[in-house]
């Protein structure tokens, strides 16, 4: 019996052996930081799950448990976990390959790739909180009127650095909290919140006890039958909820915000809550409208029906396909079909878009088919909407995920297909900060990781995937006539030497160009004008010396913006007032060149005056509806000329657009970049495949120097 104790007592010790866990830091560590697991926390603990962290003396931190072991770390102690903020994990096994991957091949550390990939609405906050010190005398102390006022506040309760700066009235409030500090007045402390707080709404019901008890409810009715306005209230609410016929209805209740669009007293309602007859309650919803499926799957044409059957053909001894459709051909069409054969094998799907823009008009279309299974995910989203996708997909409410390059890191667990639309697009490139991943790569290996098959579609695709579908790596499938009875536009070059020889030119227009959208506009159709330059002109300069005003911190030319009268940097985002001479020799010989979308709209309004002219770029799309509202007046016919840069040239479908105006091809061409040619030839062909897309034919207008 003594040795089985002393065995039992072995083992005992060596099953509470202490704990610890290697974290993701949000940081550019090159290492995982170690951490002591507590007792209590033990079981939460697992691979992927959101912890909270001391680094350094005030730091508090989001962190990621990638992996748990009994080994403390050699070189320093390690100190133990805060808290645990998940039940179930909030990254996977796949995800965590995943950020693997990219740190390795993006050469970049681990935790970077963690704070792209983590919505910030997942991570905690922690903010300084001033309180008033417990054992704070004023007796014989000498304070400042400040310093009074800021005592005072703290008296009825704690403020935040933000609280002080508003009551100060400035933001050098650093000597001032020295000096409480050190008059031992003040103590500071971090308050620790979540981000993400879940969408709530306000509802009604009647008190359980008088909705199931008629005689009760009619003793209600007694009490206020002086108080017209509260007996009214009880009237509508049983309108809405008639819980004579059936006291369950009573449970859900009713939306408060419906119950006073009923012509109510507010006040009158509030005192019925008050005296316990109605009771309120808040309800967690999404922040998402339920979307039922509405549309059965769109019949495909024959060449469509072939391309699709090919493409499952090539998945069968390949994972990864090109599908090269020319612009109008319906790819959108086979790709639901594609993702609906996905699903119903029981996989996710996820569509990859390089544009928020895209979005807006493609979402439309894929919510009427798949309803409620599909989820959105883009930067455009607040961290609470991101939040609620990210969830859904943990939780099996989304199979289906359409969205820009960030839906990469989201946490599928049984992908079946990606797809990847405009897979050439330069915007699935992340340039800064790091990770600077490639959208497009990372997803084939996130297709690899989950043994899922990738669709790469394009119309030009780029010339490393044409390489390697052609080489037979991977499969290629190629859809070369336009849906129905459209047909390519006709291409009409406008030679701008012979045009400023000739003198038919307006400012950078050409009289060509400019008929050409007169007469669009006179037969009803719409337009659209490209220029992959946003701003009003691209630089000023000095006519005198020839100087540019450049940017402090890029030494790249400053763009002069007409709205807001500012010169600003495209880069770093710097912004100077414009000047009101040259800088370097103060001649007041200073003027614009080139131009840029702003300048393009502004003068088609004085050559087109009967145009309905607007313009689609990042200044115009900045806030979260922008690109929804100006494809919807373009959609409408309320707009019948679009200028706007690269996010007009590609997705899009609209039906009543005739004519496509590349404004200069030259800048596009002689780009310093070594794909420029690659990229000029993609950018031209995709903006030219808006025009003509229904019966009539489209036209095409390109000015340039160099015809040839």
């Amino acid at each position: 019996s003594k040795v089985l104790l002393a065995l039992n007592q072995d083992l005992f010790f060596e099953e509470r052996s202490t704990v610890f866990a290697d974290v993701i830091l949000p940081l550019p560590l090159p290492k995982m930081y170690t951490y002591r697991v507590s007792r209590e926390m033990e079981e939460k603990v697992v691979p992927g799950a959101r912890v909270v962290v001391q680094f350094g003396q005030k730091r508090v931190l989001t962190a990621i448990v990638a992996n748990i072991h009994n080994q403390p770390p050699a070189l320093y102690e390690a100190k133990y976990l805060l808290e645990v903020l998940d039940d179930v994990p909030s990254i996977n096994s796949y995800q965590l390959k995943l950020f693997d991957w990219i740190s390795e091949y993006y050469m970049c550390h681990l935790g970077e790739v963690l704070n792209a990939g983590l919505p910030s609405g997942m991570k905690i906050s922690s903010e300084s909180q001033i309180q008033l010190h417990p054992e704070f005398i004023s007796d014989g102390l000498e304070l400042s009127e400040k310093e009074e006022m800021v005592i005072a506040e703290l008296r009825s309760k704690n403020l935040s650095y933000n609280d002080l700066i508003k009551i100060l009235g400035t933001k050098n409030i650093y000597p001032l909290i020295k000096s409480l500090i050190q008059k031992h007045a003040i103590i500071l402390y971090e308050e620790i919140k979540e981000k993400y707080s879940p969408k709530t709404i306000r509802k009604i019901r009647l008190n359980a006890d008088i909705a199931n008890n008629k005689k009760k409810l009619e003793e209600v009715f007694q009490q206020l039958e002086k108080k017209v306005q509260q007996t009214d209230v009880l009237l509508k609410y049983l309108q809405e909820v008639p819980v004579y016929k059936n006291p369950d209805l009573n449970r859900t209740g009713i939306t408060k915000s419906t119950l006073l669009l009923k012509n109510i007293s507010t006040s009158s309602l509030n005192t019925l809550v008050k005296n316990k007859i109605f009771e309120e309650f808040d309800v967690t919803i999404s922040r998402f409208a339920d979307t039922e499926a509405e549309e059965e799957l769109p019949t495909l044409t024959e060449n469509q029906q072939t391309a699709f059957q090919q493409i499952l053909k090539e998945l069968e001894s390949k994972d990864v396909c090109l599908f090269r459709g020319i612009t109008g051909s319906g790819k959108t069409e086979i790709y639901i079909h594609l993702i609906k054969h996905a699903l119903e094998g029981g996989n996710q799907a996820l569509l990859l878009l390089p544009e928020i823009a895209l979005t807006t008009q493609i979402v439309k279309r894929l919510a009427k088919v798949f309803g409620n299974k599909m989820g959105v995910y883009h930067s455009k989203f607040s961290d609470n909407e991101r939040v609620e996708v990210w969830n859904g997909l943990l939780e099996g409410k989304f199979s289906f995920i359409i969205g820009v390059r960030s839906s990469i890191f989201l946490p599928f667990d049984n992908l079946g297909l990606v797809i990847i639309d405009e897979e050439h697009e330069t915007s699935y490139k992340q340039y800064d900060p790091a990770p600077r991943y490639h959208a497009r790569d990372t997803a084939l290996m996130l297709a690899r990781l989950h043994n899922a098959k990738a669709v790469l579609g394009s119309a030009t695709p780029s010339i490393e995937s044409y390489y390697n579908a052609k080489e037979g790596k991977w499969g290629l499938v190629s859809l070369l006539k336009r849906y129905g009875n459209s047909q390519l536009p006709d291409i009409e070059l406008i030679d701008l030497r012979v045009e400023r020889k000739n003198r038919r030119m307006r400012n950078d227009f050409s009289n060509q160009l400019l008929q050409s959208l007169e007469t669009c506009i006179q037969n009803n159709e719409q337009a659209i004008v490209f220029q992959n330059r946003r701003g009003y002109a691209p630089f000023l300069v000095c006519e005198d010396c020839g100087h540019i005003q450049k940017c402090q911190n890029c030494s790249v030319s400053l763009t002069y913006h007409l709205f807001g009268a500012e010169m600003r940097c495209h880069y770093c985002g710097h912004k100077e007032s414009v000047p009101s001479g040259c800088v370097a020799c103060g001649s007041v010989k200073v003027k614009t060149s080139g131009a840029g979308t702003e300048k393009i709209e502004d003068e088609l309004k004085l050559f087109i005056p009967n145009g309905r002219i607007q313009r689609m770029d990042l200044d115009t799309t900045r806030r979260k509806s922008s690109y929804e509202n100006i494809i919807n007046e373009f959609e409408k016919g309320e707009t019948n000329i679009l200028v706007g840069t690269q996010m007009i040239s590609k997705g899009l479908d609209f039906g009543r657009v005739s004519t496509v105006a590349i404004f200069d091809a030259d800048r596009m061409i002689h780009f310093p970049d070594f794909r420029s040619y690659e990229r000029a030839f993609q950018m031209i062909t995709q903006v030219s495949g808006r025009a003509g897309r229904r019966e009539k034919k489209g036209k095409v207008v390109i000015q340039t120097h160099n015809p040839d």
